[in-house]
């Protein structure tokens, strides 16, 4: 009785038993598992300067400074007559060799400074192999792309100092301010004959009479000339030469959603390989360089010997 009785107790523990939860004890990553959150990251806005671009403009103002700075401290320089109509010292009591016009950086460097920036950066872009192959006449997009900001740089060095629906920005600011060629105040004196249509020249007709400007706020043409131009190469080269196979690249771009990416992903829809062409300095780059570095050092002595601070300040601005 007793076993036949305590079998259908023992099933029914048996049975409570099985159907009675279990607690299994809780896995310590499991419990202290914090939900994970997506971080976006804010990319910088593709018209702000990186890092990069922002040492490279804090560069221009203190050439300038060190220039002006140089120019008050340095003794031979104070004492040195200076002709304040063409803003320069006298070829014959000039402080350095670098202080004449006519020095041979100015007249084949200076003075024809666009030609070189344009040899230069051509030279580069058709010799580095991130933009295609090298020594190759293959007009390639990247090629094209450097062609075209090549393009609006130029056509705004040409607004600027050569021609800008008449005279240039420079001469039509000169003028502005109350400067004129001195035929012009010869003429108004009485002492040479000209008509209406002559009064309005640029500085090139003024020169071409064997006059000068006078009066105005002569801004420096050679400032804008070797900020523009070395800023340009900087821009374009730098960037190229300084990145490694493994950096992360600063510069962004809107894509076309709108939405603000890598620079580097540009090159990989292109099909471009970043990571073979990155960071080789090659004969072109040199090249730009060097060019780019010459213009930084006349700019230095341009600060130093040419112009008022006033009108070598300007164009920076």
């Amino acid at each position: 009785m007793e076993s036949a009785s305590a079998t259908p107790r023992r099933s029914k523990r048996l049975s409570e038993k099985q159907s009675s939860p279990q607690s299994t004890p809780s896995s310590p990553n499991k419990a202290n598992r914090i939900p994970s959150r997506t971080t976006m990251t804010t990319r910088r806005p593709p018209f702000l300067p990186t890092n990069l671009e922002a040492v490279l403009l804090s560069i221009y103002p203190g050439i300038l400074v060190l220039g002006s700075l140089f120019a008050l401290l340095d003794p031979n320089a104070r004492a040195a007559p200076y002709n304040t109509v063409t803003q320069s010292h006298y070829a014959e009591t000039a402080p350095s060799y670098f202080a004449k016009k006519n020095n041979v950086f100015n007249i084949f460097f200076v003075k024809q400074g666009w030609a070189w920036v344009t040899f230069s950066y051509i030279f580069f872009l058709f010799t580095h192999p991130s933009t295609g192959t090298p020594f190759s006449p293959t007009i390639t997009t990247r090629r094209l792309k450097g062609v075209l900001r090549w393009g609006i740089v130029t056509v705004w060095w040409i607004f600027v100092t050569q021609w800008f629906f008449g005279p240039p920005i420079i001469d039509r600011g000169f003028l502005l301010t109350g400067g004129q060629c001195e035929l012009v105040w010869e003429a108004e004196a009485g002492n040479v004959e000209m008509d209406d249509t002559r009064q309005f020249v640029t500085s090139v007709a003024c020169k071409a009479v064997g006059r000068k400007w006078k009066g105005g706020h002569d801004i420096s043409g050679h400032v804008f000339l070797l900020v523009l131009g070395s800023m340009f190469l900087f821009e374009e080269v730098l960037h190229v030469v300084l990145r490694s196979a493994t950096a992360k690249e600063e510069r962004t771009i809107y894509m076309q959603d709108g939405a603000i990416k890598s620079a580097g992903v540009e090159a990989q829809v292109e099909g471009n390989s970043t990571t073979e062409t990155a960071g080789q300095l090659t004969l072109g780059s040199k090249v730009v360089l060097g060019v780019g570095a010459l213009m930084c050092y006349m700019l230095l002595m341009t600060a130093a010997y040419f112009h008022t601070w006033f009108e070598k300040d300007f164009w920076w601005h």
